[in-house]
């Protein structure tokens, strides 16, 4: 098997030989956050994209990062995969505490961590479960504390879905690791973002190809009703790309996988992605 190549705090080295402190704020607080960068045949999808959110991410948490060396990390990450398709995982950490405290100190160093990984892009059809979104109340950073998406998701998998679609009072939000789109009436919709949805690199990036493809894109407040009368729907995110979803297990709805409409944005999408 081949080993894990990661960095930790400037240091290459293998993912099994980087050691990392219990009292790191990752570990006892989650005040951390991260992103998923992907590249295909040696070509990172949306850099700039992603090292803005993370800077956005990182101002929001007041953690001081030093966004060109996490790009030059990046970087040489990617180019020592031994795929020239995959992601790099990187999250950035508010330091180590001497011992565990809710209130942090001024001149913590912050913790930088990355690893790569060979990844194979390719569509899945998903099948997803509805339940209530009960996270954080700000979901627009990408953060590692994600103990809801995970509780929500493993009750998913175990009636055998594959992720899940979340709405706060009956007003959809996103699902556990992606954005969600669908048709209805002809008309291609997307929760608008809020606090309560991240704004995904892939989201923008199917937004942006669609408008050129002079297809528009409603943006708005949508119920779960919206969702049973959709004609097609799909998931979209770093690493699933556009995903379409097959069956959702407990709401009714009209799902057809081969309409016309959903493949065409599909082609659209696929285009913009690889290219």
């Amino acid at each position: 098997m081949n080993q894990i190549k990661a960095v930790f705090n400037g240091e290459f080295n293998y993912l099994e030989n980087i050691k990392i402190s219990p009292f790191s704020r990752a570990y006892t607080f989650s005040d951390s956050i991260y992103e998923v960068i992907p590249f295909y045949k040696n070509n990172i999808i949306a850099f700039e994209a992603h090292l803005n959110r993370l800077q956005a991410s990182s101002d929001a948490l007041n953690i001081k990062i030093k966004i060109n060396n996490i790009s030059l990390e990046i970087q040489s990450l990617i180019s020592s995969c031994d795929s020239d398709s995959g992601y790099v995982y990187y999250q950035v950490t508010r330091g180590k505490d001497l011992i565990r405290s809710h209130i942090y100190l001024d001149d913590l160093e912050v913790e930088t961590f990355g690893y790569v990984t060979p990844f194979t892009f390719e569509t899945k059809s998903l099948k997803v479960m509805v339940c209530s979104d009960d996270r954080w109340g700000r979901c627009d950073i990408k953060s590692t504390s994600l103990l809801s998406n995970v509780l929500n998701m493993n009750e998913a998998k175990e009636k055998s879905c594959d992720e899940i679609i979340m709405h706060r009072n009956n007003i959809l939000t996103e699902a556990g690791a992606s954005n969600l789109f669908f048709i209805k009436d002809g008309q291609v919709c997307t929760p608008s973002l809020s606090n309560n949805i991240l704004p995904g690199i892939t989201r923008s990036i199917l937004i942006s190809a669609l408008s050129e493809a002079k297809i528009n894109v409603l943006e708005s407040n949508f119920s779960l009703y919206d969702l049973q009368q959709a004609s097609s729907a799909w998931l979209t995110s770093s690493t699933k790309g556009i995903a379409p979803i097959k069956d959702i297990l407990n709401v009714e709805h009209t799902l057809d996988r081969n309409d016309n409409f959903y493949l065409e944005c599909k082609k659209i999408f696929d285009v913009k992605f690889f290219s």
